[in-house]
């Protein structure tokens, strides 16, 4: 198996717009086979994500900049949320404008349950 380093400037990268108003979203890496991402993410406040949903793999999201809220959780600039494989969250809110590391370690989203 042949192994190199990769090197991703996201100031060279576009913001893509995703389905859902308000929130773009860089794609610093991707594995095809696998679903696994690691991705920008940019959320105007007021928006998020509408309905509860859950993912068919692990989810990190690490806040750089601005704060989201959960149900019953307030996540802040510095802080890490952890969402387990099939565990069901949301719906979230931008609380200000937002900068988040997302990762996931497989697949999104089932392919008959994805959402947007």
């Amino acid at each position: 198996m042949e192994r190199r380093e990769i090197l991703v400037d996201p100031e060279r990268m576009e913001w893509e717009k995703i389905a859902l108003p308000g929130i773009q979203i860089k794609y610093l890496y991707k594995d095809e086979q696998t679903g696994a991402s690691i991705a920008l993410c940019r959320f105007e406040k007021g928006t998020g994500i509408p309905e509860s949903h859950l993912h068919a793999s692990n989810q990190f999201m690490y806040v750089l900049k601005g704060r989201f809220s959960y149900p019953g959780i307030e996540v802040k600039e510095g802080m890490l949320y952890i969402n387990p494989k099939d565990n069901v969250h949301g719906p979230s809110v931008a609380l200000e404008d937002s900068l988040v590391l997302e990762i996931y370690d497989g697949p999104h989203y089932y392919p008959e349950k994805k959402p947007y």
